[in-house]
């Protein structure tokens, strides 16, 4: 499929209903949105990895929110030599200009998972960044493939020295943080107890590990009470 056929099949794929939804989930992108829902999105990207996904790598259009997506996608599950799939990736992670795309991306590069410190050399160099979406993509791809035992005081360190105060990366790092003590809560305990975080995102977190159905009520009374004023 050429740029061409891809926008096209994209705007068949559009619904305005969909749209008005889903543009009120990312506000501030600087992409138009068509309205394609991110199961059709993956589904085309699929097709794409299947045919010349090298081919559409090389130009592909850029001008909605959906190619932009499609791109994470393809790239996310292309099926190629992890140094060549690293070049794709850090020249992907500047484009990302919503929460959506970053984590959906982050979702897919599940060959994190079998190559944890290949990946942790890529999402490294995004940790001191100044970009707001580039910190995202780090802390989310800690969150979706390093909350892992052997990684619990990388992550605390790593997150404690990030300083900024993005919403996105505060909500990010919240979500990290509550999902580590929801998997190693004594540890995380310890770390709540002396962390750097700012009010805003300890606060988060500590809201977020209440509302997980994996907290016990009696953990969720001393959560509550942790609470910064």
């Amino acid at each position: 499929m050429n740029n061409e056929e891809i926008r096209n099949k994209l705007i068949e794929l559009s619904d305005a209903k969909y749209k008005e939804f889903h543009s009120g989930l990312c506000p501030g992108m600087d992409t138009e949105m068509l309205g394609v829902s991110i199961p059709k999105i993956r589904k085309l990207a699929k097709k794409i990895v299947k045919d010349n996904p090298e081919e559409y790598l090389k130009n592909p259009e850029e001008e909605y929110y959906e190619e932009l997506m499609l791109q994470a996608l393809v790239i996310a599950n292309l099926k190629i030599n992890l140094e060549k799939k690293k070049e794709y990736i850090i020249n992907f992670v500047p484009k990302i200009n919503c929460w959506a795309v970053c984590d959906s991306f982050c979702a897919g590069l599940k060959d994190a998972d079998k190559n944890p410190e290949f990946f942790w050399k890529i999402i490294s160099k995004y940790f001191k960044s100044k970009k707001e979406y580039e910190i995202r993509f780090a802390v989310v791809m800690l969150l979706d493939h390093y909350v892992k035992e052997e990684y619990i005081n990388e992550i605390f360190e790593v997150i404690d020295n990030i300083k900024n105060e993005e919403y996105y990366v505060e909500m990010g790092i919240a979500w990290l943080v509550a999902e580590m003590y929801i998997k190693f809560p004594k540890q995380t305990m310890k770390y709540l107890k002396n962390c750097n975080l700012n009010k805003f995102t300890y606060n988060k977190a500590l809201q977020k590990a209440r509302e997980s159905y994996r907290v016990s009520k009696e953990e969720k009374e001393i959560l509550n009470k942790m609470k910064k004023k």
